[in-house]
This record gives C-alpha cells, structure tokens and sequence, in this order.
C-alpha cells in the first residue's frame, strides 16, 4: 500500500474548516460544533452570519478561527447585498466564503462575476480577512472552472473552493445528486491557479485517506462534517505530534486506488 508524506495530527487539524452551515441547526448545535472545533484545534469553523458572534465568543483565546459564508449556498444575491454581507460578517470573521453568482458564470458574463467578486475581496481585505471563492463545480464544465481560476488568480484571493456542500444537481430521471470535491476538479484547479492561491476541497471529502489524498494534490484546506471521524482514525493510525507516514487505505474519491 502507499503512504502519505508525513504528517503530524495539527497538520491535519490545521487543514479542516468544521462545517456548521445545515440549515437546521440550531444555536445549541453550533455551539456543540464550535467547542469540538476548539477541542480538535481545527483551522476554522464555518458558520452562517448570524452565528459569528457566538462562534468568535468561543473560540477566544483559542487558535481556532471563524469563517463566515455569504451568498450561501446558492450565490444569487445583488453584489451590493453580498458586499454589505461581507462588510458585516468580517467584522468577525478572520476568513470568509462567498458563492459565484453561478447563473452569471453559466451565461459567460466574465465581466460582471469578476466586478463582484473583486468587490468582496477588497471588503474582505479591508477587515484584514481572507477571501475563499466558492465556484459550486458540480454545476460547471472545465472552461468555466479554468475562468474562474484564472480571475481569482489575477484578483489576488486567498483561495478557491470546489463547492458549497448544497449544490445538488437534477439529472435527467428526476433524481438530484451531488459530488463535490473531485480528484479531476482538484487537479484542474490546482495547475490553474499560482501557488499563492489555495485549494480548499468541499464535499464528500469524509475520511482519512479521503484528507490524505486531496493534500496530495496540492489541496491545504478542506470543509468537513466528519471532523471528529477523521481526527480520532488520525490518532488510532499513530499521528500525533511528530511527523509520521501513514499506509493509505483508499479513498472514495480515487476508488481504483492511489
């Protein structure tokens, strides 16, 4: 079997964004979200606009950063209320996800996606947060994702997002489905985009070795509801404080093996 370049366990924990962005959740379930968050000593944890406060109340002191999601998950906010959201929430937000405006992708107005996208970067920056640019892959062809790399690069963001974790697309029998993080999108964003800008991977990345590969390819964060279920297999597989390799079991995400 192959092993992964080695790795510590806060390599890992410093790589996971805790999702808590379910539309159901409530206060108390963010709140328990938050504290495993601090008790796993992740990068972050993503929470609506509304849960900033209570996330940043928690996570004082901690290393543990908020990120805060604007135009979720489907993007279709004017660009004057997704700035005004972005102006809001980076107040307490140390990093901020926001979604394209997939229609306006989709229809190739470049223009218009690179004016908004440029607005809430220089909002975000302007708080002395960081800006991750989620592209919702599953409804795009590789043109487009190749664009979107191509503006983020030229606008300088922090990092480009494969999805929101909610995009599910209807196929052609009625049913809706969902991939999110792919290996082929994580590669194509990766030789698209300079080294200054970040891959975050976002949906189905669910295990271990579903992490262990995506950092292969270049990826540095990941957005994840099975933070607690990679991070306890970390520990049971020897990955603690000092660098180790780890035997890869397979990945979903490269079902033939890596």
């Amino acid at each position: 079997m192959p092993t992964s370049a080695p790795v510590t366990l806060k390599d890992l924990s410093k790589m996971i964004d805790h999702s808590l962005l379910h539309p159901t959740m409530t206060d108390a379930e963010v709140r328990a979200g938050c504290e495993l968050s601090v008790k796993y000593d992740v990068a972050t944890a993503c929470v609506k606009p509304y849960h900033t406060k209570l996330a940043r109340a928690i996570f004082s002191g901690t290393d543990v950063k908020v990120c805060a999601v604007i135009g979720f998950p489907h993007g279709n906010s004017t660009t004057i209320t997704k700035v005004f959201e972005t102006e809001e929430a980076a107040r307490e937000s140390e990093e901020v996800d926001m979604v394209v405006n997939i229609g306006k992708v989709l229809g190739g107005d470049w223009d218009y996606v690179t004016a908004e996208i440029e607005a809430i970067n220089t909002a975000v920056v302007r708080h002395g947060s960081i800006l991750k640019v989620i592209f919702e892959n599953d409804f795009l062809k590789d043109p487009e994702i190749i664009r979107l790399c191509e503006i983020c690069s030229k606008i300088g963001v922090a990092f480009v997002k494969t999805s929101t974790g909610y995009g599910f697309v209807k196929q052609p029998d009625g049913m809706y489905s969902y991939k999110g993080a792919t290996v082929p999108h994580l590669k194509l964003m990766r030789k698209h985009c300079p080294a200054s800008v970040q891959i975050k991977a976002a949906g189905g990345v669910r295990t271990l070795d579903d992490l262990l590969l995506v950092r292969s390819l270049g990826v540095s964060r990941i957005g994840a509801t099975a933070t607690q279920v990679i991070l306890e297999d970390a520990i049971k597989r020897g990955i603690g404080k000092e660098p180790v390799e780890i035997e890869l079991k397979g990945s979903a995400l490269a079902p033939s093996g890596y």
